[in-house]
């Protein structure tokens, strides 16, 4: 946990960021604070995709049923929504939705920097990461289950051939993980990487590891009160930027206002300045976007 005087510090250059994506009009909404990400200035709020794919971490139907409602058009709404709200940044991953969106975004005028997880068939054909680059991605990542997969397989050498190949592409390299002891590996090797994606919460138990820690197995996805501290401490000790991500828990953090207020501002404080979060965002029912992003500009002392 940081002390209360580097909270002070976390949002001190906010006061004087200019609107991020400062091509939005007039009536958008106050800025959102901004961190670099290589020669990019990136809001510290990034929308991400889980939602507009199906992946609720819940159950079947809630599946379905954000499948449903995420149409081409609905997710362009969606990324239109995060713009006037402030967001500069989408990061969603290697399918057909996600370009479709992301390049029907553009078509109507949208400037929304994006990032790519490059998951699906890229995690195994390079070949895509330099067709892929020339489309204007800020940065490549290496999908994070698949990192975790290859890591416990003994086959860590295809993450890191397929980052030198991103980083032969010409944009940023990114390394995704739901495991801690990932990113140490990683920093105690020195590869060549600017960014690491970092869930909050460790995915990548297996049913025996998560059944001696409990001593059963629970139904569906594990969310562990301590892994986002455990995450957190080793964003810390990395020099390098980290977008932190499920932030929420899947949504599991934000049953009420509080709580949801509560997790971002646990998020910010426990990450660096330099850092940011990504957030999915389904706004079927209320206005997520502007939800969100407000909860940043109060915990960063800024207008909403």
């Amino acid at each position: 946990m940081v002390t209360t005087t580097s909270r002070r510090r976390l949002f001190q250059s906010a006061a004087g960021v200019a609107l991020a994506g400062s091509r939005l009009s007039a009536a958008a909404s106050p800025a959102l604070p901004t961190v670099k990400l290589g020669s990019h200035d990136i809001t510290r709020l990034i929308i991400g995709s889980n939602p507009f794919n199906g992946y609720s971490y819940g159950i079947y139907s809630l599946d379905h049923h954000m499948r449903e409602w995420s149409t081409e058009e609905n997710i362009a709404k969606t990324l239109r929504m995060a713009e006037q709200s402030g967001i500069n940044t989408h990061q969603f991953s290697y399918n057909p939705k996600g370009m479709a969106g992301i390049k029907r975004h553009q078509a109507e005028g949208g400037k929304l920097n994006w990032i790519l997880l490059g998951g699906g068939e890229m995690k195994d054909n390079l070949a895509l990461i330099p067709q892929t680059a020339k489309l204007g991605p800020l940065g490549i990542v290496h999908h994070g289950g698949v990192t975790d997969q290859r890591f416990r397989a003994g086959e860590i050498d295809k993450v890191h051939t397929f980052l030198k190949t991103v980083r032969q592409s010409g944009v940023l390299v990114g390394l995704s993980t739901h495991d801690p002891k990932i990113i140490e590996y990683v920093e105690e090797r020195n590869w060549d990487i600017d960014f690491y994606m970092a869930c909050f919460y460790q995915f990548s138990r297996t049913t025996e590891e998560i059944k001696k820690m409990l001593g059963e197995l629970p139904l569906g996805k594990v969310f562990l009160e301590g892994d986002p501290a455990r995450m957190c401490k080793v964003i810390r000790a990395t020099k390098k930027t980290c977008l932190g991500f499920k932030i929420l828990a899947a949504g599991r953090s934000a049953e009420g206002p509080k709580e949801l207020e509560a997790a971002f501002r646990f998020a910010f404080e426990n990450i660096k300045p330099k850092d940011a979060v990504i957030v999915g965002m389904y706004p079927r029912f209320k206005d997520e976007v502007r939800e969100n992003a407000d909860i940043v500009r109060r915990v960063a002392g800024l207008p909403t």
